[in-house]
């Protein structure tokens, strides 16, 4: 026989994890909403007839003082974890649903019954702060989790083996939690699971779905899956202790080398590399410095010394040891890993990476002039070729681009320009009869461009005949500020030696600027 199933359902978890974070009552109506509807609702805004699915604007006004609260996936998941990490301090093995939904194997006989089993798992959930848990326990999954959301707070539903169709059959067929497959079974007049069992299996199988299907073998006494339970993750966090403390950055970084180098053989011996890392920092047994590391590869040992280096001497706890000392001396360096990858993920392609005598030598310039010192350049999204560019520190990792998969109106279409002008250069642009071109507020061309001069972007450089040409691609940006906003419109010219430009006419300016130029 398959192991019994035991669920453990936090209800309303994203409102749940959203009052957690910003340190408000559990008790205040509050919703958690995505496009202006209502994804999760509280049994406080329940009351007020706040419902899942609703306007803002109706919601607000069946409960003006509700808390309005943003949908963040991530957020759920994070707050979640620390009701993991205490069941499996109780029974390793869990097997996470969802945010809020986790099942695993029952513990009944270890705690002298299920009942009993519910009621300890329950508390620990408490004990992290969750007032609002239910316990279900059943022969297999999806019992369980029905189970579950009957239970009242704090207590257990046990469904006896062999009893999960007696059980499921007076339930509504919302419990598939299926809108598409739900909206059929209605449209057909059935209205409980029951009414479902009465339906030929290959009728189900084929016409309702996979969870239609499960959902019926289960009603029928069958069902049972394995759970897919999660490993509990190593603990991967070293950290060094300093007796006496320390008192210089640079004394401090010789003595976390060789931590340094554990922190990444204990990796290796995984397979594994981290990319992700959070440095912390213990002056006088408390904490005084933390910060978040990122690596475009992944860490090595010298890489975590460089990066405590730069933080002990930016911090405002530790200076660098010139003289003056620091204000308190360290006691403890902790490395713990945030985001850890398989190496093989990053490992040198065919034609190796950078040359690590390079690696070295930024290194070396980052430590003396700071790691701001050295950047490289990144794409991000844009419309101009300048504003597709962004400047990073080498060896982090880029943060809070602008996405280049958004669709951008405006911007010039590829290939994109080789070269990209640091300022735009005044240029001109004349028709075949001299007089200067310009673009009206709608986007038309007084006449062709027949020849161009780059400007001082190109010192020397005179009139060139231009042989073909595109645009105009106009674009009005901040239009909203108080300033008015700026309405420009780009063009590419080929000139009659084959080189090409990207100029564009500012319409504040009322003339033509060089932004880039074309291998």
């Amino acid at each position: 026989m398959s192991p019994r199933v035991l669920v453990v359902w936090c209800p309303d978890w994203p409102v749940v994890a959203a009052l957690r974070l910003r340190d408000l009552p559990g008790h205040l109506p509050a919703a958690v909403f995505a496009a202006n509807r209502a994804e999760a609702v509280n049994a406080a805004a329940r009351e007020f007839g706040v419902r899942r699915g609703m306007r803002r604007r109706d919601a607000q006004s069946r409960c003006p003082e509700l808390a309005v609260l943003d949908a963040d996936p991530d957020r759920d998941a994070h707050a979640f974890e620390e009701v993991l990490a205490a069941l499996e301090e109780l029974r390793p093995g869990v097997a996470p649903l969802r945010p809020g939904l986790v099942a695993l194997r029952s513990p009944g006989r270890f705690y002298g019954g299920e009942v009993e089993a519910g009621a300890v798992l329950a508390q620990c959930v408490v004990d992290v702060g969750i007032r609002d848990v239910r316990v279900g326990v059943a022969d297999e999954l999806f019992t369980a989790e029905q189970a579950a959301r009957t239970a009242p707070v704090q207590e257990s539903v046990v469904v006896p083996t062999g009893e999960s169709g007696a059980f499921l059959r007076p339930l509504p067929v919302e419990a598939i939690d299926e809108p598409e497959t739900v909206g059929l079974l209605r449209r057909l007049g059935l209205t409980t699971l029951g009414d479902l069992a009465g339906l030929p299996s290959s009728s189900v199988t084929g016409r309702l779905g996979q969870r239609a299907a499960w959902v019926h073998r289960v009603l029928h006494g069958g069902g049972a899956r394995p759970l897919d339970t999660r490993t509990p993750p190593p603990e991967l966090a070293v950290h060094v202790d300093f007796e006496p403390p320390l008192v210089d950055a640079e004394a401090v970084c010789f003595s976390t080398r060789r931590t340094a180098e554990l922190f990444v053989a204990q990796l290796a011996e995984r397979q594994l590399v981290c990319t992700d890392v959070v440095i912390q920092v213990d002056a006088d047994h408390e904490l005084a410095s933390e910060r978040r590391w990122l690596h475009p590869r992944w860490f090595t040992s010298t890489d975590l010394v460089d990066r405590l280096h730069w933080q002990l001497v930016g911090s405002r706890q530790v200076r660098p040891a010139s003289g003056r000392g620091i204000h308190a001396p360290v006691t403890r360096v902790r490395l713990v890993p945030e985001q850890v990858v398989a190496e093989s993920v990053h490992a040198d392609g065919l034609w190796g990476g950078t040359d690590s005598r390079v690696e070295r030598g930024i290194a070396r310039v980052q430590g003396m002039l700071g790691p701001e010192a050295v950047v490289a350049p990144v794409l991000q999204g844009g419309r101009s070729p300048a504003e597709r560019q962004a400047m990073v520190p080498w060896g982090t990792r880029a943060t809070a681009l602008r996405p280049r998969e958004l669709p951008w109106p405006g911007s010039i279409p590829p290939p994109y320009p080789a070269r990209v002008l640091a300022e735009p250069c005044p240029a001109v642009v004349v028709d075949p009869a001299g007089r200067p071109v310009v673009v009206g507020r709608r986007g038309t061309v007084s006449a062709p461009p027949a020849r161009f001069r780059p400007g001082d972007c190109d010192p020397g450089e005179g009139w060139l005949a231009v042989a073909a040409w595109a645009g105009p691609w106009p674009v009005e940006e901040l239009w909203w500020e108080s300033g008015g906003g700026r309405r420009v419109a780009r063009f590419q010219l080929v000139t009659a030696d084959g080189r090409a430009w990207l100029v564009t006419f500012d319409d504040a300016l009322a003339g033509w600027v060089t932004e880039a130029a074309y291998d």
